[in-house]
């Protein structure tokens, strides 16, 4: 269906840096990240440790032990059975500073616009025009990057070589993980050989278990059937996303990584999953209220105001005696522009008590768009405008002394009542301990 000498020929690397998480904690324990028994375990302060959940897992614990990412710690084995096993809390500063130091040696071998960061623990290097600089092969260039990266981090990675990105990337998840020397190099004529005997959809980065079953529904199984099936039945199911699975299935990805993307409309957000369900109506609002300040904030520090402001409310799985309608909502309003913390808040709680069910609450989102620049100050007929004045003032001067001492040097009263996330999760980082980075 496609003819190949027509698409891109590039030489694509994908790194990823193998059990990341739980090399890093290696590594700064003085051990050796392949030969190590390591779990790094999160859990919430004050509750117990059984409900704590695996981050991550060194090869050889997910080798010896039934251990899986997002486990529970009650799913580890007992003590008895796994003696040696090392359990360690998260420390995302460590995980942030050792990846900022990856993609600064991967500097050495690409221009910067070459490179995109996928992910804390991923990367996609074009090489294209580099890597004849390093070596007389683009299997030996990434020998010698791993090689970089082990002798300076400590770190092992897995490397995918591919013509586009999308080869690139399931060379590394597929094959990579599996060869001795962690590196794997596909190109389109490999792609009946390679692709087209994946069985499972779901081991295919970008079909996830919903989109594998709706295929399931239409009679595609595998990835040889998906690359032989008509594409104007698969547009007429997925819409736009049917042409890019067909096009998947032929190891066809035209994305140029120079070329950056960028959105037409951008939106900031922010959210949480909640330590436990929460039942009362107040607790519920001093969480909206922390998150909507908190990306409020967030707009301001960009000079922008936002006339489009949304809430997500997920209910909790177990809601006894409650029936709810349906598993939360999701709702949007325009409002007037604005970056004022009153405004915004105000119509989040709106937006709340008009679509709430009263029942548990365990997660919570705010999402602020049609953003534009926060040029001037939009007077209410209703209101007193040096009262408006002195609010915008108010914001602002917030913001500024929490960049500089702190989020917890500037709280509201309401911060410190039972319920209220944002002290503790302004001690975070990604939801997780942040540690230190230099330990």
């Amino acid at each position: 269906m496609y003819d190949y000498k027509y698409e891109p020929h590039r030489v694509i690397f994908m790194i990823d840096m193998k059990s990341f998480y739980a090399s890093c904690e290696a590594i700064r324990l003085g051990l050796n990240p392949m030969e190590v028994e390591l779990v790094v375990m999160s859990h919430q302060p004050g509750s117990s440790f059984g409900s704590g959940l695996i981050m991550a897992a060194s090869p050889l614990a997910k080798k010896k032990y039934p251990i899986k990412n997002v486990m529970r710690a009650r799913d580890l084995p007992p003590h008895h059975e796994a003696p040696n096993l090392i359990i360690v809390p998260p420390h995302m500063n460590l995980y942030i500073k050792r990846s900022m130091e990856v993609v600064e040696l991967f500097k050495k071998y690409a221009a910067p616009e070459d490179i995109h960061t996928y992910s804390i623990d991923e990367s996609i290097i074009d090489m294209t025009k580099s890597w004849k600089l390093f070596g007389n092969d683009p299997y030996l260039v990434a020998r010698k990057i791993q090689k970089d990266i082990r002798n300076t981090l400590g770190l092992y990675t897995t490397c995918g070589i591919g013509e586009n990105p999308l080869l690139a990337k399931l060379a590394m998840d597929i094959e990579a993980k599996h060869n001795r020397s962690l590196i794997a190099q596909w190109h389109y004529i490999d792609v009946p050989d390679k692709i087209w005997t994946i069985s499972n959809l779901e081991d295919v980065w970008g079909i996830g278990k919903r989109t594998a079953n709706h295929l399931k529904r239409i009679g595609i199984d595998n990835m040889y059937e998906l690359a032989h099936t008509d594409p104007y039945l698969l547009k007429r199911e997925f819409g736009i996303i049917g042409e890019q699975l067909f096009a998947m299935s032929w190891g066809v990805d035209r994305s140029i990584i120079s070329h950056k993307y960028v959105p037409k409309a951008k939106s900031y957000s922010n959210s949480q999953v909640l330590p436990r369900d929460y039942y009362s109506q107040r607790q519920i609002e001093i969480v909206i209220r922390e998150i909507g300040e908190q990306v409020a904030a967030r707009i301001r520090a960009h000079g922008l105001k936002a006339g489009k402001v949304g809430l997500f409310i997920g209910y909790s799985y177990v809601c006894l005696d409650y029936q709810p309608s349906r598993g939360g909502f999701s709702v949007q309003r325009k409002i007037p522009a604005t970056s004022s913390n009153k405004d915004l808040v105000n119509t989040l709680l709106t937006l709340f008590r008009s679509n709430w069910e009263r029942v548990p609450v365990r997660n919570i989102g705010v999402v602020y768009g049609d953003l534009s620049p926060d040029t001037s100050q939009q007077f209410s007929i209703f209101r007193d405008p040096e009262q408006e004045i002195k609010l915008r003032a108010l914001d602002h001067t917030v913001d500024k002394l929490r960049k500089k001492y702190g989020f917890s040097s500037v709280i509201k009263a309401s911060s410190l009542l039972p319920g209220a996330t944002a002290v503790q999760r302004s001690q975070l980082i990604g939801g997780h301990n942040g540690g230190n980075a230099y330990e």
